[in-house]
């Protein structure tokens, strides 16, 4: 089905865009995360399975470094554009999207921290890189501390808490000790992660610095891929260091600007996962239109009875509110540094309470049929119901989107730091 898109405004080049992305949606990585979903955590990533044909696809036609300005080797799309991609990718599964977007992070912080040693040895390689063998991860969540440790804001966040993960400076190195959890998206097929660790435990949680960590060195090994209800086709699992020995180079953030720098990460993160839900809701409500108009029922067909008509109505609004709301933040907070992460945080939480409520109407309106595996829906439902916490529980990111419009607003227009174009 081809889904209108409001915005008239798409130029032949997005159009053509959105097009390839769909067709790569449909004939690759739909069948890639069906495939995956009926297999073991351990299947989804032994050698030979069909997650690294997906990504050696993926790599091959550069989808892997869409996020990537092109002055260093990446697409170098659009904010429009980005959202154009990422929805199609997370219409295609939301699970595949996220492991994909997640293997850029330390090429993507390397890019812009502007440091051309960085650059060299993370960025360009993986820009260059086609056969999927250089993928990242984002080591933040830990056995003890999830979401609170994304509390700015709250009385804890300043708290001296001790985390499970920890880096101590030893002369012009940093000695690393300890684990991070299960949720660690991407984490037991990394070969770099983007490590976010307290280096000042007097601080709390806001005495964390961030590492970009070859998963290579001595010390750095990986838990088992972790058995979850949704996004069975995305790998999670623990990773851990012991007495892993990092140069100095390697912290590109330290306690005096990390408040500042995640939220800038959660203005993006946020929008992303925002812009994903968006093309989950967009699956799910076509799976129920398309079959309502097969489906006979009281002797006409499904679409016909007028209950029906109002129940695919309001799923389409809700796809139409998601993409509004996440095609807004994507534009403004990739425009803007650091960001304004309330905007994503709104999205997010939107997005996603909205695609689970349209994945769940789905298996309603298919009735026992929804129930079966032979049918989309009751995937899209599991994997909604993951995209609620995942990426900052919503409770904790509507909370502190809360303290930032108390803390922040009214802002001068003329005071926002606009990036060009």
């Amino acid at each position: 089905m081809d889904y209108f898109d409001v915005n008239l405004d798409l130029t032949e080049e997005d159009l053509a865009l959105k097009a390839a992305a769909n067709q790569f949606a449909r004939e690759v990585i739909r069948p890639t995360a069906k495939a995956l979903d009926e297999m073991t955590p351990e299947e989804v990533i032994a050698d030979g399975s069909p997650l690294f044909d997906f990504l050696r696809k993926s790599y091959e036609l550069g989808y892997h470094k869409m996020l990537l300005p092109e002055a260093v080797g990446g697409m170098g799309l659009t904010p429009l554009q980005t959202h154009v991609l990422m929805e199609e990718m997370g219409y295609g599964s939301f699970g595949l999207a996220v492991q994909l977007a997640v293997c850029s992070f330390v090429p993507y912080t390397a890019a812009f921290t502007g440091n051309e040693e960085l650059i060299k040895e993370f960025t360009v390689p993986y820009c260059e890189c086609t056969d999927g063998s250089l993928r990242s991860c984002w080591g933040g969540t830990e056995p003890d501390h999830g979401s609170d440790n994304i509390g700015m804001g709250e009385d804890f966040f300043t708290q001296p808490i001790r985390t499970n993960c920890v880096a101590k400076r030893d002369g012009d190195d940093w000695v690393i000790n300890g684990q991070k959890a299960a949720w660690v998206s991407g984490g037991t097929i990394s070969t770099h992660c983007q490590l976010h660790i307290q280096t000042d435990p007097d601080m709390g949680f806001a005495g964390f610095s961030i590492f970009l960590i070859p998963m290579d060195l001595p010390g750095c090994s990986k838990g088992k891929p972790l058995n979850k209800i949704g996004q069975r086709d995305l790998n999670q699992g623990e990773l851990f260091f012991e007495d892993v020995r990092v140069s100095d180079k390697y912290r590109i953030i330290g306690p005096d600007m990390y408040p500042m720098m995640e939220d800038g990460i959660l203005a993006l993160a946020n929008a992303w996962m925002a812009t994903w839900a968006t093309g989950l809701a967009r699956a799910a409500y076509e799976e129920a239109l398309t079959y309502c108009k097969e489906r006979v029922q009281g002797g006409r067909v499904l679409a016909e009875h007028y209950s029906i008509k109002q129940r695919i109505f309001e799923m389409f609004s809700r796809v139409e509110t998601c993409r509004a709301l996440s095609r807004a933040a994507i534009n403004l907070n990739m425009r803007i540094a650091p960001g304004f992460a309330e905007y994503s945080m709104a999205a997010k939480t939107t997005a996603t309470r909205l695609c689970l409520e349209n994945a769940s109407d789905a298996i309603q309106l298919l009735g026992g049929n929804g129930l079966s595996k032979e049918y989309l829906p009751e995937k899209l439902f599991r994997d909604a119901r993951a995209t609620l916490i995942e990426d900052g529980n919503n409770e904790i990111l509507a909370r502190r989107g809360g303290h930032m419009l108390f803390e922040s607003y009214p802002r001068p227009r003329d005071t926002i730091p606009f990036i060009p174009g």
